[in-house]
C-alpha cells in the first residue's frame, strides 16, 4: 500500500471524529443558549458581585402603571443577548430601600432586576402580586430597558407580604420561570394550584410569620409533583431578608439560574440538599425536572 493511500485511510476516520466531536460540541452548546456568565462555583454566587458589570434607572411613580415605581438594575454589556427578568416587592409598611440590595446582586449574575415601591405602604399581598406582574410588564413593554429582557424568562421575588404577593403572583400567571418568596405572610395557606418552580426561604425565629403557620405550610401546599424548595435560616428572625445575606442571595441566585436560564450548572448548589450553619433546615424534590 502507498504512503498516501496509508495516510488517507488512517486520516479519514480521525477526520470523522473530529467532524463529529465539533458538531456534538455545537449541539451541547446549543442544548442551552440562556446560559449567561462563566461555570459557578460557591465563590462566585456568594460574590457580593457576579461576573457582569451593572447600573440602573429608576422609574418614577408617575411613569409606574399599576405599581410605585422603582429601580432598575441591569447589565451594562448586551454581548451575552437578551436576560431573564425578576421584580421584587417590599414586605408590608417597607419600601424598595428594604430590599434594594437585592439588586445589584442578582443583576450582577446576568438579570435585569427591578425593585419595586407599592402604591401604598399598607397594600396587602393580593395587590403586591398584582404589582409585581405590572412591574414585569413595564419592564418588558415600556422600559428603557425592554431590548434587554427575553419576556419568556421572568420570575418574582417578595419580602413579607411582598413574598406572599410573589405566590400569589406565580398562581395568578403560570408562565412565571421562578418565584422566590422571602419569610413570606398571606393569610391563604393552600396553594395547590402552583405550578411555577418555587424557593420558600423561612426564619427560624420569625415572629412575625412564623415558619409553621406561614412558610412551611405554604411549602407543603404545593404539589408534590413542583419543583419546589424550602430553606429555614438558622436563628434569623423575620427582617433578615431587609439587610445583605450571603444564604439568601446564594441560594437566590443559584434557583434564578436553574430555572429562569434553565442553567442546569446551577444544580449543584440545590441538589443534594444543602446543609450548613446558617440553614436550619432545607427540603427540596430533587432531582428537578
Amino acid at each position: 500500500m502507498s504512503r498516501s493511500r496509508l495516510f488517507t485511510r488512517v486520516l479519514a476516520p480521525l477526520a470523522l471524529v473530529a467532524g463529529l466531536t465539533a458538531e456534538t460540541t455545537a449541539a451541547l452548546a446549543a442544548e442551552n443558549p440562556y446560559e449567561r456568565g462563566p461555570a459557578p462555583s460557591n465563590s462566585s454566587i456568594e460574590a457580593v458581585r457576579g461576573p457582569f458589570t451593572t447600573t440602573s434607572t429608576t422609574v418614577s411613580s408617575l411613569a409606574a402603571r399599576g405599581f410605585g415605581g422603582g429601580t432598575i438594575y441591569y447589565p451594562t454589556s448586551t454581548a451575552s443577548g437578551t436576560f431573564g427578568a425578576i421584580a421584587i416587592s417590599p414586605g408590608y409598611t417597607g419600601t424598595q430601600s428594604s430590599i434594594s440590595w437585592l439588586g445589584p446582586r442578582i443583576a450582577s449574575q446576568g438579570f435585569v432586576v427591578i425593585t419595586i415601591d407599592t402604591t401604598s405602604r399598607y397594600d396587602q399581598p393580593g395587590s403586591r402580586a398584582d404589582q409585581l406582574l405590572a412591574a414585569l410588564d413595564h419592564l418588558t413593554g415600556t422600559s428603557a430597558v425592554r431590548s434587554r429582557i427575553d419576556p419568556t424568562r421572568l420570575g418574582v421575588m417578595g419580602h413579607s407580604m411582598g413574598g406572599g404577593g410573589a405566590i400569589e403572583a406565580s398562581n395568578d400567571r403560570p408562565a412565571l420561570q421562578a418565584s422566590i418568596p422571602l419569610t413570606p405572610w398571606h393569610t391563604t395557606k393552600s396553594w395547590s394550584r402552583t405550578s411555577v418552580p418555587t424557593l420558600i426561604i423561612g426564619a427560624e425565629n420569625d415572629s412575625v410569620a412564623s415558619v409553621a403557620s406561614h412558610s412551611e405550610r405554604f411549602h407543603t401546599s404545593m404539589p408534590s409533583t413542583l419543583d419546589k424548595a424550602y430553606l429555614e435560616l438558622n436563628g434569623a428572625g423575620h427582617f433578615a431578608p431587609n439587610s445583605s445575606n450571603t444564604t439568601i442571595a446564594k441560594y437566590s441566585i443559584a434557583w434564578l439560574k436553574r430555572f429562569i436560564d434553565n442553567d442546569t450548572r446551577y444544580e449543584q448548589f440545590l441538589c443534594p440538599a444543602p446543609s450548613g450553619s446558617a440553614i436550619e433546615e432545607y427540603r427540596d424534590t430533587c432531582p428537578h425536572s
